[in-house]
């Protein structure tokens, strides 16, 4: 005889489903009561183990339509080809990766001149407090909520690249632009986190419950100094991101047999 509780019981035994697939994504639940009748529980130990699945990110719940088990459509990043520049891609690193995925992007845009946050201030080695330009975007992949992005460049920059300031997108990409400039970024400092979303966050990104956020940040470098501190925030339950290091021909011609 278990030794668990019964509500744990239930949520194991619908989780093994999930995972082989008894359930697949996007499939609806038995009701509560349907539930109830088949472990033998009243429906607040099955509502009890339901929540459990709800707060680990496995199924979502909705009011009158029961419970769904999560979709999981990933998007794949590939962050050590996203703005080199030796890789054939025209315009946006963003667009341009997603359209090669075979989805759909969309982007909304947000610049303001704000002052420089203490995280930001270290990377950028500026004062904090200090003048910079944000641009922030709210990127969405098949109509999806993706990431948010909010990059800073300081003020002394911005003096150099004034299109920095400017409201809307940059058509080929604040990259490409500032390196046609002779401002060109030759080193990246990457930094990835994982955590609980805010509710701003969440919000944005249309996040669930049990569900963390993927923290991306990338600081970006001239020979001389950093230029632009961006963090990007990930739904963790729809994106993974990979790099590629060094000479990969091997797992090439693996691939190729």
């Amino acid at each position: 005889m278990s030794k668990q509780p019964k509500y744990q019981q239930v949520a194991d035994a619908l989780r093994r489903e999930i995972d082989n697939g008894t359930y697949g994504p996007g499939s609806r639940l038995p009701s509560e009561a349907e539930l109830a009748a088949r472990f033998d529980a009243s429906r607040n130990t099955v509502r009890s183990g339901l929540s459990l699945l709800v707060s680990q990110g496995l199924i979502t719940s909705s009011q009158g339509l029961g419970y769904e088990v999560r979709k999981h459509e990933v998007f794949e990043l590939n962050a050590s080809r996203f703005e080199n520049l030796d890789f054939p891609q025209n315009g946006d690193a963003y667009s341009t990766d997603v359209v090669n995925a075979g989805r759909r992007p969309h982007q909304t845009f947000r610049v303001e001149v704000t002052t420089t946050p203490e995280y930001i201030a270290q990377r950028l080695k500026v004062e904090p407090g200090s003048r910079s330009v944000l641009r922030f975007c709210h990127r969405f992949v098949d109509d999806v909520p993706w990431s948010t992005q909010a990059t800073h460049y300081p003020d002394w920059l911005v003096q150099e690249a004034p299109r920095l300031a400017e409201p809307g997108d940059i058509d080929e990409g604040t990259t490409r632009y500032l390196a046609g400039l002779g401002i060109e970024q030759v080193g990246y400092a990457d930094e990835i986190a994982t955590r609980m979303p805010t509710p701003e966050e969440a919000r944005l990104l249309e996040i669930g419950p049990g569900v963390p956020v993927l923290l991306w940040t990338r600081t970006g470098y001239t020979t001389e100094r950093p230029v632009r501190c961006t963090v990007t925030t990930f739904r963790g339950d729809l994106n993974r991101m990979n790099y590629e290091i060094g000479d990969l021909s091997a797992r090439n011609e693996n691939e190729a047999k």
